[in-house]
């Protein structure tokens, strides 16, 4: 496998901010935010709908893309819907934000969540809600990307894997978090056995010690560790992303109180520089 490209997963360069804040909205320049994120060595970005939202009302969509392109940030994601299964206009209104923005960021793919809950054991609600985001994504030539969360509806890997199958749609698929594979207690056996590896449309990378701090939410948003600095399997998941045949691009989603109070430019170096070695030790 050729040198890695990875992305800078929206949180892991949005600065003293994160999920569940008051405001979600980072309070770096979006335009100081990507030349950041290209100055240190990544090939694209996500970002998030507050931060959409902003970027629409000031410098548009489209200056924000032409200086992407400028800096050799070809891999653009957006996110988070929640909510999509419900005929309920305000999620409604958060997902035509993030096709708006899809649309002339030329996004690789709309990531989307399900809310917080005790994991459900039928998916049947969620198939064909989950199938129009399919086709309405597939439409502006994106792809749809679940990512289940164990502390939400959607809880497992293994269970997205079947609600993929069942939507059975190309542009239907998930982002593989492995902080969400640790926590969910996700063997990488299992995961190489039950998930297909077209389901498979992003990767995020990140560590954590064993202990949870907190409750999952609170964990997953201020504890998160750079690669290598905590007690998760990061090379061994490396190894079985690689094995099943993933050929994309690597997020990498270091979310934590830490992260946030570091300066941008040395948030995302150390984030980078941790994912490299990683790499550098999985081909040992």
């Amino acid at each position: 496998m050729g040198t890695p490209k990875f992305i800078a997963s929206c949180w892991t360069s949005g600065g003293n901010v994160g999920p569940g804040f008051d405001s979600e909205v980072s309070p770096i320049d979006p335009i100081d935010r990507i030349e950041a994120i290209a100055a240190t060595g990544w090939t694209g970005f996500g970002l998030p709908a507050a931060d959409l939202k902003v970027v629409e009302e000031t410098i548009g969509f489209k200056s924000l893309y032409e200086r992407a392109q400028e800096l050799g940030l070809n891999h653009i994601e957006v996110e988070f819907a929640t909510d999509w299964w419900l005929d309920d206009s305000q999620w409604r209104e958060t997902w035509e934000l993030l096709i708006r923005a899809a649309t002339t960021l030329n996004a690789k793919m709309i990531k989307v969540g399900s809310a917080f809950g005790e994991p459900v054991t039928d998916f049947t609600p969620f198939i064909a809600p989950y199938r129009r985001l399919a086709q309405e994504a597939e439409a502006i030539d994106s792809r749809v990307a679940l990512e289940p969360i164990p502390f939400c509806l959607l809880g497992t890997v293994s269970q997205g894997a079947d609600l993929m199958a069942a939507v059975d749609h190309p542009a239907a698929g998930l982002v593989v978090d492995y902080w969400h594979i640790f926590r969910g207690n996700t063997s990488l056996e299992e995961l190489e056995r039950r998930v297909p590896i077209e389901y498979v449309f992003g990767i995020e990378l990140t560590d954590a010690r064993n202990e949870i701090v907190g409750t999952l939410f609170e964990d997953t948003r201020d504890n998160r560790k750079l690669l290598g600095e905590g007690d998760q399997d990061v090379i061994g998941f490396i190894k079985t992303i690689q094995r099943m045949g993933y050929q994309g691009d690597w997020g990498v989603e270091i979310l934590s109180a830490e992260q946030r109070s570091k300066p941008i430019l040395e948030g995302l170096q150390d984030a980078i520089e941790s994912a490299r070695k990683a790499f550098e030790l999985a081909s040992n």
